[in-house]
């Protein structure tokens, strides 16, 4: 029994040569010419690949609508309005910036998963459309429009995975299928509220969504962050516990049934239903990230980006009990999750994968290391300064907004060359 669990949840050792394998793709060899910074070979190279368009996207997208709800928020575009609201700003941030990162990363993944393709040239070309317009029609006058290009997107995104996970069987990972899905039905009942077609609370739809990408962040996490830090940083020993690995992501899967089904019933109020299992969420994911041994990781910082987000996912769920015993503002425990665990981990995996599938070394220059330190700062100014100083709470938004805004400004920039150029292996992809 004790072989059979080991074989299931093993401690993970180190790799002195880490090879290329379907779970770990990105870990190709790089030569010694490759490592001085050779130049890709022309050609237009976005439509290869899914984390190339949907990268680039998000990243400017990103980069541009922080500013634009800044300067709505605190009055600089007069009575001007572009985003409705607090809530349109959060929609936005979840199921359009967040979505179209996890869209570029799972379609990358599930190549290597299934062994099979996954949706390149004109078909991707299609699915990243589909996106653009459902974040300009955002900004119009035409909900229902935004609505069912955002649903179409989301659908065609899943039938992007299905695809290659249903024909190779690969049963470990169906149920990133379902995730999408849930995203987006999430994703179009906050649409439909919003329009007044459906009378339904429309932070019951952001927190779902909210719940279903924390889910997604965990399990992709405890797949990568330990093998990533083994192979990135030497003598490094991440260990993973079948008990704690397999409570991390069931304690989200309840909060989000709970979220969902128990704290809407009024009987129970999400004090006494929400409360404990945000605050065991919070409890063993932070025994987890304890056990990969972050305090290692320090002086790499393309590592170490990934393990600070992490963290901000054990503080936002600790934060969010905090909140529902109206112990702190629940803004604090959303930004956390939001500024810090999703911003930091989006721009942690962005750039070390963009690295890894163009062949190039996987290595932090200047550029990188300003975006992980100014998306930290950013979270730690949003969530912190109106705790402590609330007659601030206006020029914090401000702040937190212009370094979010200029660490994937930075990216975008940065990364445009080497998300739309061939390899620098020659490899497909």
């Amino acid at each position: 029994m004790n072989r059979r669990r080991n074989a299931m949840f093993p401690i993970v050792q180190p790799l002195a040569n880490p090879p290329s394998t379907p779970e770990n793709p990105e870990m190709t060899k790089i030569t010694p010419s490759q490592s001085r910074g050779p130049v890709a070979s022309p050609g237009f190279a976005l439509w290869n690949l899914g984390f190339r368009p949907f990268y680039l996207f998000a990243g400017l997208y990103a980069t541009l609508s922080i500013p634009l709800w800044v300067l709505q928020y605190t009055g600089w575009l007069g009575k001007r309005e572009l985003i409705s609201g607090p809530l349109w700003h959060a929609h936005e941030m979840l199921f359009g910036f967040t979505f179209a990162v996890i869209v570029g990363f799972l379609f990358t993944a599930s190549r290597n998963w299934a062994g099979q393709p996954t949706p390149t040239g004109t078909v991707l070309a299609a699915i990243a459309t589909l996106w653009v317009a459902a974040r300009v029609l955002a900004f119009s006058p035409f909900p229902l429009a935004a609505a069912a290009f955002d649903t179409a997107f989301a659908l065609a995104a899943a039938a992007g995975i299905a695809v290659p996970l249903l024909r190779s069987r690969n049963r470990r990972n169906y149920f990133f299928i379902a995730l999408l899905i849930s995203l987006g039905m999430a994703n179009l009942a906050f649409h439909l509220g919003m329009a007044g077609v459906i009378d339904l609370p429309l932070r019951l739809g952001l927190q779902a969504g909210l719940d279903i990408v924390l889910l997604i962040m965990i399990v992709m996490a405890g797949r990568v962050i330990p093998m990533f830090t083994m192979n990135g940083v030497p003598g490094a020993l991440c260990t993973r516990l079948p008990l704690i690995e397999r409570l991390a992501p069931a304690s989200v899967a309840v909060l989000l049934a709970a979220d969902l089904f128990a704290a809407p019933i009024a009987a129970l109020t999400p004090l006494a239903v929400v409360t404990p299992i945000a605050a065991f969420a919070a409890i063993v994911n932070g025994v987890r990230l304890a056990l990969w041994r972050p305090w290692r990781t320090l002086h790499t910082p393309i590592v170490w980006i990934l393990h600070f987000s992490y963290a901000w996912i054990v503080l936002a769920l600790a934060l969010r009990a905090l909140a529902l015993a109206d112990l702190v503002p629940a803004s604090t425990a959303t930004h956390a999750l939001t500024v810090g665990a999703i911003g930091g981990l989006t721009l942690g995996m962005m750039t070390r994968t963009a690295r890894g599938h163009t062949g190039r070394p996987l290595q932090s220059g200047r550029a990188e290391i300003f975006c992980y330190i100014a998306i930290q700062f950013a979270a730690v100014i949003r969530v912190f300064v109106p705790l402590v100083l609330p007659s601030l709470y206006s020029q914090s938004i401000f702040v937190s907004g212009l370094l979010w805004s200029t660490a994937f400004g930075i990216f975008t920039v940065t990364y445009w060359p080497i998300l739309s150029r061939p390899r620098l292996d020659g490899r497909p992809g």
